[in-house]
């Protein structure tokens, strides 16, 4: 029958009505078939052979390189507005994590990231190379892609840990043999409240033998001006507790006057400016009629300058202790910051038969290392700041001798990583019009992570030789600078400003098999299919932690030794299956109804350190001392770390296992009207269990991030997609997804290392820590990990979006377009609900403080037109300079929120050949 295309035209008009309650994004690109009228087939590799998105049985969304082009999007930040039960702990470019369906529980900074955070729970990959590492997530420049695909729910029978909540993959055009092409495009554009942009890529496509040989080159430079200024500002120290946390806050041995610094010389307008830069070159040999060759090379740099970062208030306060608010894209910061990070992968491919099977094998080799650097001078209003930067006086900061002195406030972060990820990997499959259909594989994985994260909090003076002659003459004290007994990166003792930080290497190698079968019970109408995975890791940590703790005061730089990580402690290995099972019926052939049962993994970790306190304060009576020190066993003296005289309540963990999550799913995917209407509808119910948390509280757990195996979240959910040929030239696209997510345990933090009877001990062992000794009372502490009920971080319940494209030809053979979307992040926060609110903090003692980010919307759209060869595209994004949070933090011990990208306004032409 011929479709009646005034009846299509009104289905979609009514489905597009303003203001209706369902709202979708399109899962596949929509570009003219032969016929004109119809949307696109898109074709994916979602299960690891070539078959049409619509008979996936996942919820699978994927956008094509035409697409991508058509909207302008080359960065991860620019995509993510299209991909529903998708967010993003935005940290600043190239410093986040991805989250799929709400499964996170909350990001704090960026600081000590390679070393403390669990591995992702969404695995990226460059085709088949995996690119994950925790919490900086390669920001792949989009250009020449093929097109990107972003599999929801866990994938860890195909695709392994990391895969646990689902995938995304950069899928990049391969070269061809057959034709020479190319094209370059150049742009220009402004940034509201910021600096202009500036963009040139180029692609050229080259048979070297015709139908044997091709190269393919892509080449990029990408420069976003910047849009927050840092603004003048002064810093002087706090009496009122409210503001500094100093011992007494500056008692009255310091001096009435507390020396005032200033930020002037780093005072910048735009001072966050981001640029990409790279090329990808590949190599295509086809050896016959049955085997070919491809061989891969990247190289990216991504340099984004300041802080990203915007400040409500600043980091000054008046006499009485209130805050001085910032405007909008503002902010105050002391120290240069910077995060410049490259990325080098070789991959390879090799693609063939066996008789009737198909055989696949490919490796991958990806270097990247990055080095960052990031302002942190209102940890100086924290009692650890004060610590490293106030002495004497007779306080009790490092024994209280000599003259009470202040130094600097300024102090930072600097933290330099490199990394190496080695994979091969072998697939046999048969011919896909098998009955009974199968794929076996084999696959095999090294991950290492050197990290060398020196924290500069420290304007104590280093013990020069003059400097610990006049301390050991009764002067102010001098702190050592520190050695690590063991490094990864830099052995070397570290300067002058460390405090704190690490040397490490950790990792893991993975062994894996996997299997998966699918058979017909009706030929092309209802497919059983069932799949497994065996895997096995083999982790590893080994490294220093170090610190200038009461053992470095007035002792020689150098002498002063780190704290070695045990090899022998710090290893394990973990084995198991993880399955999936799929039912698909074909209720038409352009119908389908599935149901899909799998489950996913990642793996776990250790943390930095051997063992860790929690100070109880008590004498042997179990009555405190004022200055907190155990009677007769630790006398105060100058010399003296009272840590070390304080009996145990929590010894922290050497490690956390891995998470799992079990998902079951229905689905329904159609077409209608002649392949005119796509219409795909999901809903799902996950088990998210023993989650990987992080804790950091100093007053309670010490002062340093620790991960343990936490409580089990479930997820009801669903998903709605949408694409619709309205008419020849208008195309319609939309989505929606909706998440009810909450815990559903509850466990919590046990007192170890102490018996029911030791005195002064508020918690037995065994037993949960709801109090801890503070100077001479009990005080009740929240459970870090969560309460029933609670709900997790970056999961807003409701996300849409949705746009339409509108074609037409005119004169002179101009072919013309308008398009223009709308993008709805619902109201979210950047730690589970249960952790300790940030309203009202004025300076955190945390970095896992939770802030609420409202909901907002964002507007785009373009305008432009081809001829011949040529093409012109006047665009802009967030067109209505929302400036809407996309992660609220206190990682930096100051509330901090990225924004979004302020109003884009620009300009870009291209040439084809």
């Amino acid at each position: 029958m011929k479709p009646n295309s005034k009846i299509s035209a009104a289905v979609a008009a009514i489905l597009w009505t303003p203001g209706a309650s369902v709202v979708f994004a399109a899962p596949a690109d929509t570009a003219a078939t032969a016929t004109g009228v119809e949307l696109a087939e898109v074709v994916v590799t979602a299960e690891r052979r070539t078959e049409r998105l619509q008979d996936v049985p996942i919820t699978i969304q994927a956008l094509t390189g035409d697409s991508l082009a058509q909207m302008s999007i080359a960065t991860f930040d620019d995509v993510i507005k299209l991909l529903p039960n998708v967010t993003f702990s935005a940290n600043g470019p190239g410093q986040g994590n991805i989250y799929m369906r709400g499964l996170s529980v909350g990001f704090a900074g960026s600081q000590s990231s390679a070393s403390i955070n669990p591995f992702p729970n969404v695995a990226t990959y460059l085709d088949e190379q995996s690119l994950t590492f925790p919490a900086r997530n390669l920001d792949v420049y989009m250009v020449d892609m093929e097109r990107i695909e972003i599999l929801e729910g866990p994938q860890g029978t195909l695709f392994g840990g990391g895969a646990e909540a689902g995938a995304l993959r950069y899928i990049t055009r391969k070269p061809r043999l057959d034709v020479t092409e190319g094209h370059a495009e150049a742009s220009y554009g402004t940034t509201a409240h910021g600096d202009p942009n500036t963009a040139v890529n180029a692609v050229l496509n080259l048979p070297l033998i015709k139908d044997k040989l091709a190269l393919r080159g892509v080449f990029y430079n990408d420069r976003r001006g910047g849009y927050i200024d840092n603004v003048p500002t002064t810093f002087t120290r706090n009496r009122n507790p409210n503001v500094d946390a100093g011992p007494n806050a500056y008692s009255s041995s310091y001096p009435a006057h507390l020396d005032t610094f200033n930020n002037y010389n780093i005072v910048k307008r735009a001072q966050n400016p981001t640029t990409y830069q790279g090329f990808r070159l590949a190599g295509l040999y086809q050896v016959n009629d049955e085997w070919n060759v491809l061989i891969q090379q990247t190289y990216q740099s991504l340099d984004a300058e300041g802080m990203p970062v915007q400040f409500p208030s600043s980091m000054e306060f008046t006499p009485a202790g209130a805050p001085i608010p910032l405007q909008a894209l503002q902010e105050t910061s002391f120290m240069p910051a910077w995060n410049k990070d490259k990325a080098e992968t070789t991959a390879w491919t090799v693609n063939g038969r066996l008789g009737d099977l198909k055989a696949i094998y490919t490796g991958a080799y990806l270097s990247r290392n990055v080095d960052a650097q990031q302002d942190y001078t209102n940890y100086t209003r924290t009692s650890g700041g004060f610590y490293y930067t106030c002495v004497g006086g007779g306080g009790s900061n490092f024994g209280g001798s000599g003259p009470a002195i202040c130094y600097s406030p300024v102090a930072g972060w600097h933290d330099y990583f490199e990394t190496t990820h080695q994979s091969h990997e072998l697939r046999l499959s048969t011919p896909d019009d098998w009955r009974l259909r199968g794929l076996v594989g084999a696959f095999w994985e090294d991950f290492q992570i050197k990290d060398d994260m020196n924290f500069n909090q420290k304007s104590i003076p280093s013990c020069t030789p003059a400097n610990l002659a006049a301390a050991r003459a009764g002067g102010p004290i001098c702190l050592a600078n520190v050695t690590p007994q063991q490094a990864a990166i830099d052995p070397t003792t570290r300067g002058d400003n460390t405090n704190f930080g690490e040397d490490l290497q950790r990792g893991y190698k993975q062994t894996a098999g996997f299997a998966s079968l699918d058979f017909d019970l009706i030929p092309k109408t209802l497919t059983v299919t069932g799949g497994t995975r065996w895997y096995r890791y083999v982790e590893q940590e080994v490294g220093s932690q170090y610190g200038t703790g009461s053992k470095c005061v007035n002792q020689p730089n150098g002498s002063c030794l780190a704290t070695k990580i045990n090899y022998d402690d710090h290893h394990a290995t973990f084995t198991g299956f993880k399955s999936r099972a799929n039912l698909t019926w074909h209720l038409t052939p352009d119908a389908m109804l599935y149901y899909t049962y799998s489950q996913g993994y990642r793996p776990g970790a250790f943390n930095r350190v051997t063992g860790g306190r929690t100070p109880i304060w008590v004498d042997a009576a179990g009555v405190p001392l004022p200055n907190g020190v155990a009677a007769g066993v630790c006398p105060p003296t100058a010399t003296t770390f009272l840590q070390h005289c304080r009996p145990t309540q929590f010894n922290k963990p050497l490690s956390f296992t891995p998470d799992s999550l079990l998902n079951n799913e229905i689905g329904f995917k159609s077409e209608f009207l002649s392949h005119r209407l796509l219409v795909n509808a999901s809903i799902y119910q996950m088990d998210w269990k023993d989650v990987q948390t992080l804790i950091y509280n100093p007053p309670v757990y010490g002062n340093t991030t620790f991960g343990v195996t936490g409580p089990t979240y479930r997820i009801k959910g669903g998903e709605l997609q949408f694409a619709a040929r309205a008419t020849e030239g208008l195309t319609l696209n939309a989505s929606l997804s909706y998440n009810d997510s909450s815990q559903t345990t509850s466990p919590c933090i046990h007192s170890s290392g102490v018996t029911p009877t030791t005195p002064g001990n508020p918690t037995p062992a065994g037993a949960c820590i709801t109090q801890v000794r503070s100077s001479d009372h009990n005080v009740a502490v929240m459970n870090p990990l969560g309460s029933i009920g609670s709900t997790p971080a970056f999961s807003p319940k409701l996300q849409a979006n949705a746009r339409a494209r509108y074609e037409w030809s005119a004169a002179n053979d101009y072919r013309w377009f308008v398009m223009a979307g709308i993008n709805h992040v619902g109201e979210m926060s950047n730690q589970p609900s249960s952790f300790q609110s940030g309203d009202g903090v004025l300076v955190p003692r945390t970095t896992w403080l939770r802030y609420t980010m409202p909901a907002y919307n964002t507007y785009d759209a373009s305008i432009g037109f081809a001829k011949d060869t040529w093409e012109l595209n006047a665009f802009g994004q967030n067109l209505s300079n929302s400036n809407a949070s996309t992660f609220t933090t206190s990682g930096q011990d100051i509330k901090a929120i990225v924004p979004l990208r302020p109003r884009v306004l620009g300009l870009k032409i291209g040439f084809k050949f």
